[in-house]
C-alpha cells in the first residue's frame, strides 16, 4: 500500500496509508493526540509507581519516546512493550523528525535508537524504562495478569474493524492486571460495548483536537 509522509495540524509529521485514507496518527495533531490520549489519561494514573506498559501498535514510535520524556517528570520506572506486526522502515521514522518538534536535545538520537533495536529483545533505554518490540499480530498476545496500563493505538476500526471486536478486548484484558487500564483514541458505541462485554469498565474522556471523544477501560 502506497505510504506517504504528511504534517498535521499541530506541525508535527505522521504516516499515511493513501490507500486507506488512514494514518498513524490525527491529522488534527500528532504529538498532542499521543499526549493527551496516552500520558494526560494514561500514565499520569501511575505516577511515583513502577508500571509495566503495553502498546498495540508500535507505529511510528511517538507513544514510546513521549511516555520515555515523560517517565522522570512522573517519578516513573517504566518496562515498556511495543507490539507490531508490520514494523515502520528506519527511512520512515527519520522522516517524521519527532526530536525537532518536540525541541529536546537528544531526543532525535533516542528515536532512533527505538526503531534501531532489534525486535524480540529487551534493552535498558535509560535506568528508568526498559523497551522489549515484539514483532507479531495482537491477537497473538498470551500474556496474563502482567501490564498495568495499555495504550491501544491500532488503526480505526473503519479500515480494521477485526481489530475492535471481543475477541481483541479479552486478549486485552486478560493481560492487564487487576486495577489495569485501557486507553484509546476510539469513541465508538462498537468498541465501547465490545469492551464492556469483556469485563471492562469503560468511561467516555474528552477527547484530543478533533475528536469529541475518547475511550478509558478499567480492569476493576
Amino acid at each position: 500500500m502506497k505510504r506517504r509522509i504528511i504534517v498535521t495540524g499541530d506541525g508535527s509529521k505522521t504516516i499515511q496509508i493513501e490507500d486507506w485514507d488512514e494514518q498513524y496518527h490525527s491529522k488534527h495533531g500528532a504529538v498532542q493526540e499521543a499526549y493527551h490520549v496516552f500520558i494526560e489519561h494514561g500514565l499520569r494514573l501511575f505516577a511515583d509507581q513502577r508500571v509495566h506498559i503495553l502498546e498495540i501498535g508500535f507505529g511510528t514510535g511517538l507513544n514510546a519516546l513521549i511516555t520515555y520524556l515523560e517517565a522522570p517528570k512522573l517519578n516513573v520506572t517504566i518496562d515498556y512493550v511495543g507490539v507490531e506486526a508490520f514494523p515502520v522502515s528506519m527511512e520512515e521514522a527519520l522522516c517524521l523528525d519527532y526530536g525537532k518538534q518536540l525541541d529536546l536535545k537528544g531526543s532525535n538520537a533516542i528515536f532512533e535508537r527505538l526503531h534501531s533495536y532489534p525486535w524480540d529483545e529487551r534493552f535498558d533505554i535509560s535506568d528508568d524504562f526498559v523497551l522489549t518490540k515484539q514483532k507479531k499480530d495482537f491477537r497473538d498476545i498470551q500474556d496474563q495478569n502482567l501490564f498495568n496500563l495499555i495504550y491501544f493505538d491500532a488503526f480505526g476500526a473503519r479500515v480494521q474493524p477485526e481489530l475492535w471486536t471481543e475477541e481483541v478486548f479479552s486478549i486485552m484484558f486478560k493481560a492487564l492486571k487487576s486495577g489495569g487500564v485501557l486507553v484509546t483514541y476510539a469513541a465508538k458505541g462498537s468498541v465501547r460495548r465490545a469492551m464492556q462485554a469483556v469485563g471492562f469498565s469503560v468511561e467516555r474522556l474528552p477527547g484530543p483536537p478533533g475528536k469529541r471523544e475518547m475511550l478509558r477501560g478499567i480492569k476493576e
